[in-house]
């Protein structure tokens, strides 16, 4: 079941990326969320082609990455508190979720502990959703310049998550916004930063963000069914 899901998934990613525009040929990292979901299925998933794990909680994360006999890349894709930076650098290749200057001091110190240059993504709210973390696109630029001066962490892009509309459509403008701010963040001149992740795409909104320009998706549900609490 799981790898007929993710085969399907897959096969919506590529039609998707033909209906992008020209300008858009990056390829599609798929993330598969394993939150709330057992190690069994993270094999069976893995054992079917997932290369790449994603992760809200330390905790859980922790667990799983203590138990996991299969080599994988680890993204913490969750809000993360600034006392969890120091357990998230032991664990997570790209934490998704830096969210102000505060946590990105942090993870460089912590990154600078273990002798580490931390893989990050800056978290930006677009919508401005109160129930959602991330920068507002005013401070954005401010943000990732001096995260880009942190000497034990590496900028490699951005993550949004849009709203959850109940027409997933409207999910478009935003997506397409949060890659002219992406493209123009490419174009700046950075001291080490690699701007090449747009990590934006969930369960049911994935294909719209595929055609508007991500390079990254984050699908759980769609891989491994409902979660079980």
């Amino acid at each position: 079941m799981i790898e007929e899901k993710l085969h399907e998934v897959e096969a919506n990613i590529a039609t998707s990326m033909k209906n992008r525009s020209e300008d858009c040929q990056d390829d599609v990292l798929l993330i598969a969320v394993t939150k709330n979901h057992d190690i069994h299925a993270m094999r069976q998933a893995i054992d079917a082609g997932v290369t790449d794990i994603g992760e809200n909680r330390i905790q859980e994360a922790k667990e799983k990455y203590e138990t996991l006999d299969r080599k994988v890349t680890w993204h913490l894709i969750g809000h993360l508190q600034t006392n969890k930076a120091k357990q998230a650098v032991k664990i997570f290749d790209l934490i998704h979720s830096v969210d102000s200057l505060h946590l990105a001091k942090a993870l460089n110190k912590a990154a600078a502990g273990i002798n580490k240059v931390q893989k990050v993504l800056v978290q930006v709210n677009l919508a401005h959703e109160d129930s959602k973390s991330g920068i507002y696109e005013d401070g954005l630029e401010e943000l990732l310049h001096q995260v880009d001066e942190m000497d034990n962490l590496q900028l490699m892009g951005l993550m949004c998550i849009a709203p959850n509309y109940e027409n997933v459509e409207d999910c478009r403008p935003l997506f397409a916004n949060m890659k002219k701010i992406y493209d123009h963040i490419k174009e700046i001149s950075w001291q080490k930063a690699n701007i090449k992740y747009l990590s934006m795409g969930m369960t049911h909104d994935y294909t719209i963000a595929v055609e508007e320009g991500a390079n990254v998706v984050r699908v759980g549900t769609g891989i491994f069914g409902p979660r079980q609490y």
